[in-house]
């Protein structure tokens, strides 16, 4: 079972993919979890493209961008899948959603970013057969707290960088928030969650309440997931 944990910049998709992990594995099943980009030879040109080496979001376009995360994912496909096999459950922090609400956010025109989405699909599920998965969950948090806690984050994974690309710039992540609000109600298999109330962010607890309720309800988990309480 491949479950996707997404959503814009600062909605604390790592955070809630460790929490998740350790709480499956707790419960006594089989889980691993992965990242994008990965931070290796394979996302080499998506940590350029997030440097701003190649220019702005907009002179890179959502469609050359699309490509070099998708050769990252290709790269973890094999690896993924191998868990898969195993009977793991695979938890990953950020995948082809993460495509298309920051690269759809990119095209304004909704039949454009239709087109754009069929494309990226082709691609990533069809052309590189990467694993499809089996619940999508985007954390919804408003752009305006996104940005803060972006600005105020410590990056620990790429060239010493506070915020990426993506991250300094609030118009696109406003951007991003609406595509992906709207990537929620029309792909397979998707549940957003709310992690924020009346302007402030949840705790991570009751984040990681929702999370787990979503993979027992939307999944069927209810037997081989029981609650503990």
């Amino acid at each position: 079972m491949l479950m996707v944990i997404d959503g814009a910049d600062g909605a604390g998709k790592k955070t809630q993919t460790n929490l998740l992990v350790s709480r499956l594995k707790n419960e006594g099943r089989k889980a691993e979890k992965i990242q994008f980009p990965q931070y290796k030879k394979s996302s080499g040109l998506v940590e350029e493209y997030l440097s701003g080496k190649y220019g702005s979001l907009e002179e890179v376009g959502p469609y050359r961008a699309s490509i070099f995360y998708a050769c990252d994912r290709y790269d973890a496909s094999f690896k993924i899948r191998n868990w898969l096999n195993q009977g793991t459950i695979v938890i990953s922090d950020r995948y082809v959603t993460a495509n298309m609400g920051h690269q759809g956010a990119k095209i304004e025109n909704s039949e454009e970013r239709k087109k754009y989405f069929d494309w990226l699909y082709d691609l990533e599920y069809n052309i590189f057969n990467i694993p499809k998965p089996d619940l999508n969950i985007i954390l919804h948090v408003p752009a305006e707290i996104a940005f803060d806690l972006a600005k105020n984050r410590k990056r620990e994974d790429w060239k010493g960088k506070t915020r990426d690309i993506h991250e300094e710039d609030f118009s696109h992540l406003k951007k991003a928030e609406l595509v992906y609000l709207e990537i929620a109600k029309t792909i397979p298999n998707c549940v957003l969650i709310e992690c924020a109330k009346s302007g402030a962010l949840l705790s991570r607890e009751e984040i990681h309440g929702m999370v787990w309720e979503t993979v027992k309800i939307k999944q069927g988990l209810e037997k081989i997931l029981p609650n503990p309480c």
